[in-house]
């Protein structure tokens, strides 16, 4: 049975892409107060609430094109893409033909849906029309030739990957993006390429990114040296890749000491979450891996549910509780249909 583990870049390159754009919506004059309110709901996974408010906005005469940006980032919350993919193409149609910061960021928030939701044409299309609007988008190039690959259209997704390093060539966070994109559509050995140029990049390189680097590389020694310098500068994401350098060189109690200590000060992070209950599966604990994946779905959030979801059941079939991973999968498969792997998995459970 496969365990979903998800690398923290790739997995959350479209939603990273949408937080970072989020803070750049403020720039409309009017007031928008319920608006601001479901946006602070948003921003604490409070969904439901963040739609209730967005009605109120909208009674109160609020920004049409925020209310539906807005619904559309509620119910990616809640994993309805449709009726968000729906939601973000009523706001750019507020828009009045005007194409300025809000809009471009609603485009990317659409194209997350539209990949969410399966439609990854679509998702293609969208990243495309905002190329041809900014043709300087490192991002959009990356994130388009991710889909691409993920299609099977390596050579468009290499000239992607290459446009975005192109338009960004000192970024090496840029270069490990494009190799896990590649590592995990089975393009490792080419993914190194990338890996190489951004280590050229030498002195521009903080511990941290050239931590990561190295754990790419598989080079894990250098990697664990430079992740715990970048530890002592308290760089944020050190964590989970120093964990997993840990990990690679086979001392998995020290990592898990590192997630638990880390997960003490940061509850809700759902990744450390996800990764601490993949080192106990690895490490034999079982009991402790269920609590652990259980603990970071106590977290609403969608980008790593699925995975967490998954992981529980796989706990489960460690611990021979086939019944009750039956169950689950039953209830994962209710949510996540297109999973052909898990409905394999279910067919062989039922016989357990």
């Amino acid at each position: 049975m496969r365990i979903e583990m998800k690398r923290c870049v790739t997995a959350a390159v479209f939603i990273l892409t949408g937080s970072i754009l989020f803070a750049g919506c403020g720039m409309l004059a009017e007031k928008h107060e319920n608006i601001d309110q479901a946006m602070q709901s948003i921003s604490q996974l409070a969904y439901e609430n963040a739609l209730t408010q967005l009605e109120a906005a909208e009674q109160a005469g609020e920004n049409k094109e925020l209310i539906y940006r807005g619904r559309g980032i509620a119910n990616m919350g809640l994993a309805d893409y449709a009726a968000a993919v729906e939601c973000f193409e009523t706001a750019l149609g507020q828009s009045g033909g005007s194409v300025r910061d809000l809009e471009y960021d609603i485009s990317y928030y659409l194209a997350m849906a539209e990949y969410k939701s399966g439609d990854i044409d679509g998702a293609i299309a969208t990243y495309s029309a905002v190329i041809g609007m900014r043709p300087k988008e490192s991002g959009a190039y990356l994130l388009r030739g991710t889909l691409r690959l993920e299609k099977g259209l390596y050579d468009d997704a290499v000239r992607d990957f290459n446009a975005a390093v192109d338009r960004d060539k000192e970024n090496p966070d840029l270069y490990v993006k494009i190799y896990e994109s590649m590592e995990k559509n089975g393009y490792q050995e080419e993914g190194h390429d990338y890996l190489d140029q951004a280590m050229a990049l030498d002195s521009k390189i903080t511990d941290f990114q050239k931590g990561k680097l190295y754990y790419c590389l598989g080079d894990y020694e250098n990697a664990r040296n430079s992740l715990e310098k970048a530890r002592g500068a308290n760089e944020e994401g050190v964590v989970l890749y120093l964990g997993r350098t840990y990990e690679a060189l086979g001392d998995m109690n020290y990592a898990s000491s590192l997630y638990k200590s880390y997960l003490e000060k940061n509850p809700d992070d759902v990744g450390i979450c996800n990764q601490l209950g993949l080192c106990q599966l690895e490490n034999g604990d079982y009991e402790g891996a269920l609590a652990s994946f259980e603990k970071g779905l106590e977290v609403k959030e969608s980008g790593m549910r699925q995975s967490l979801l998954y992981n529980q059941i796989v706990a489960y079939e460690y611990m021979a509780d086939f019944q009750k991973a039956a169950v689950l999968m039953e209830n994962y498969l209710n949510s996540y249909p297109d999973d052909d792997t898990a409905r394999r998995e279910y067919e062989f459970l039922k016989t357990r």
